[in-house]
């Protein structure tokens, strides 16, 4: 089969076209013929190894998973002998960032895993981007115990994160201040914000006005920028490490001062959140932004152009047509 292989770490130039062995699900596995997949920041992390960390969970000489590629949307295939909860044919989506392998024609997966039948009003490459970003935000949305009423603030609205945390945060009942570029303006605010504030023209750190729930998608700001804008209980969450790697301190710091403190929960994604996600979507409270798709033959170009950090939620990959 055709699939997406790097045997270093690197830049996207790694990544190469290959011809390899299709894989043959377990007992307890399903073997799924992928539609589609995305590019995306865990991708990219695990590819690049930046995050010296990431060696300790991708091999810390060389990369153990050749295939990346953590969303997916596709087909059953195949199911092992003791698979009960699904069938041959069984249109499927979700996520695997233990072993990877969505790009490519075929990828297996646990039934028990982050993988559920598709929301039926989606075609594969819409589906395809619901979790990777949707899980992420979802997390950190829990971890600061959000709730109807409460103020937060989220920058970066317009990635893969940031637009599934405004969807999100509107569900969960939330007042919604958004953070974006002039051109999505309009995008950000048919999420559903209720504020969207153009980072070109205004510094949102200097904002009047404070709240419970400060979420920087990007990365982008800092606990001690945000300070001033949380309330006296505050929270502050980052999906970066933060300026030498001072979030995860400062996470073990923070609660205990009793005030505004920093939270970096560690992200996990369950077949329930799958689900939960899967419904969203069904019932039209949660859709996930596609900038552009690529084809499988495109890799390298797909990769560098999520590393601009300019695309629009998320980047898509079509593998294979039905």
């Amino acid at each position: 089969m055709k699939a997406i292989i790097h045997t270093q770490y690197g830049p996207p130039e790694v990544l190469q076209l290959a011809e390899v062995t299709k894989p043959m699900p377990k007992e307890n596995e399903v073997l799924v013929k992928v539609r589609a997949t995305t590019v995306n920041r865990t991708d990219c992390g695990f590819r690049s190894a930046e995050y010296f960390i990431s060696r300790f969970f991708s091999g810390l000489f060389r990369p153990k998973n050749q295939v990346l590629g953590n969303e997916f949307a596709g087909e059953i295939e195949a199911v092992g002998q003791n698979v009960k909860l699904f069938q041959q044919g069984d249109k499927v989506f979700g996520y695997n960032d233990i072993t990877f392998g969505a790009h490519a024609e075929y990828m297996v997966i646990d039934e028990d895993g982050p993988i559920a039948t598709m929301p039926a009003n989606l075609t594969y490459e819409e589906a395809a981007p619901i979790t990777e970003g949707g899980h992420y935000a979802l997390c950190d949305i829990r971890a600061a115990k959000v709730s109807p009423g409460q103020k937060v603030l989220v920058n970066g609205a317009t990635g893969a994160i940031g637009s599934a945390a405004v969807q999100l945060c509107r569900y969960f009942g939330a007042e919604v201040t958004a953070v974006c570029a002039t051109k999505n303006l309009e995008l950000v605010k048919s999420l559903g914000a209720q504020v969207v504030i153009d980072y070109t023209k205004v510094d949102f750190t200097k904002l009047d006005q404070s709240f419970d729930f400060v979420f920087d998608a990007v990365g982008k700001s800092s606990f001690g920028k945000c300070k001033s804008i949380l309330k006296s209980k505050g929270i502050y969450i980052s999906t970066e490490l933060g300026k030498g790697g001072q979030n995860p301190f400062l996470a073990l710091i923070t609660p205990m001062l009793g005030g505004k403190k920093l939270l970096f929960p560690l992200p996990t994604i369950s077949k329930a959140d799958v689900i939960f996600l899967k419904e969203l979507v069904e019932n039209g409270q949660f859709k996930p932004v596609i900038d552009r798709s690529f084809t499988l033959e495109q890799m390298v170009d797909a990769a560098k152009y999520v590393e601009t950090g300019q695309k629009t939620g998320n980047v898509v990959i079509k593998v294979s047509q039905l």
